[in-house]
């Protein structure tokens, strides 16, 4: 399954272990799910991960694991503008999420603030936004039924 994550999920995930982001990131790290990616959300990741906010909770390994394996194993995709939903973006900078989950063929986008996403919710590409507690519900389910 190819998704997009958000960077608040991956932020999320590594400052909280039992948490619905941090099955995310075991999810992607066991290969269960693939993601989508390309320069500008490696960048934002890169840049917020390495926040001195962050930098006590957060190690440097961990955010370099993290982005290597993302790069190693993701798909990289240059992604077009998607320029109808220009006008209506409460956060600028998510726009590439969008971007890159309709030029990967991404399922799903996994955020912790579908608000920002509302821009997105019923796109023509049938890419679902979520939460990790949706995603996590709806993929363990798949898994157990499989």
């Amino acid at each position: 399954m190819r998704v997009v994550v958000d960077t608040n999920v991956y932020v999320s995930g590594l400052l909280g272990l039992f948490s619905y982001p941090a099955r995310i990131i075991d999810l992607v790290y066991n290969g269960h799910v693939q993601c989508v990616y390309d320069d500008r959300i490696c960048n934002e990741y890169a840049e917020v991960l390495s926040r001195a906010k962050f930098s006590q909770a957060i190690s440097a390994r961990e955010r370099t694991d993290l982005l290597a394996y993302l790069k190693d194993s993701g798909v990289f995709v240059l992604a077009p503008p998607l320029p109808p939903f220009t006008a209506s973006l409460p956060d600028p900078s998510d726009l590439p999420f969008a971007e890159v989950a309709v030029a990967g063929a991404a399922q799903c986008l996994i955020t912790g603030n579908a608000a920002h996403f509302r821009f997105f919710e019923n796109n023509p590409w049938g890419v679902d936004v979520v939460s990790p507690r949706e995603f996590s519900e709806r993929f363990c389910q798949r898994v157990k039924e499989s």
